[in-house]
């Protein structure tokens, strides 16, 4: 039980690190909620202020995954549980999404974990986030849709969660990363399926 409460607060907190939320207010003096699509992301951040911005928060958000899983490592390094060690760590990851989607200090409105999801399988397994990273950018730049990459790297997420040989556990968190960032999305797919959606190419211009 330890072990459980240490590893999802742990995630839950480094989720709540909104590095869009702050950046906007340090820089910009404003709420990244109140502008662009009002999400608290690197996307929203790409189409606010520009992809120099949207970098950085991408950058940090990968990073805060990265470096939550690393702490549960290294605290399951020392406790006698390591068959368990994968589950644990998507476990962890999965929290650091979820409290980057749904921060307490932000009214539980915060982003949508496609970047923290990049840095979980980054900090899990390379051949996933291989695959995954390639699939997003490869149907990112094909379609110039962001949330249609997502949805590559979500079902990359899944499938080879699956044939990687993860135990039934992990791969129902798989599950529930891939039906959450689907539910996140939902707006982008309506705005995507009606010609509303901002394009990758419109926001390169932007500084």
């Amino acid at each position: 039980m330890v072990n459980y409460i240490l590893v999802i607060t742990i995630g839950y907190l480094a989720g709540c690190f909104q590095s869009s939320y702050f950046i906007t207010k340090i820089f910009k003096n404003t709420d990244i909620r109140t502008i662009g699509n009002g999400n608290a992301g690197a996307s929203n951040t790409v189409i606010a202020l520009g992809w120099k911005y949207g970098v950085a928060v991408a950058l940090l958000d990968i990073g805060k995954a990265i470096i939550s899983i690393i702490i549960i490592k290294m605290f399951l390094n020392t406790a006698i549980v390591q068959a368990q060690v994968p589950y644990y760590l998507y476990l962890n990851g999965l929290f650091v999404i979820l409290g980057h989607n749904y921060p307490f200090f932000m009214g539980f409105r915060g982003g949508k974990g496609t970047a923290s999801l990049i840095g979980m399988i980054s900090a899990i397994d390379y051949r996933i986030a291989i695959a995954g990273i390639l699939a997003i950018l490869f149907v990112t730049l094909a379609t110039q849709y962001i949330a249609l990459g997502t949805m590559a790297l979500v079902l990359i997420l899944v499938i080879l969660t699956f044939y990687f040989d993860y135990s039934m556990g992990c791969i129902a968190i798989a599950i529930v990363v891939a039906l959450l960032s689907i539910y996140k999305h939902r707006m982008n797919m309506y705005n995507i399926f009606h010609h509303k959606e901002v394009k990758l190419s419109d926001t390169l211009g932007k500084r």
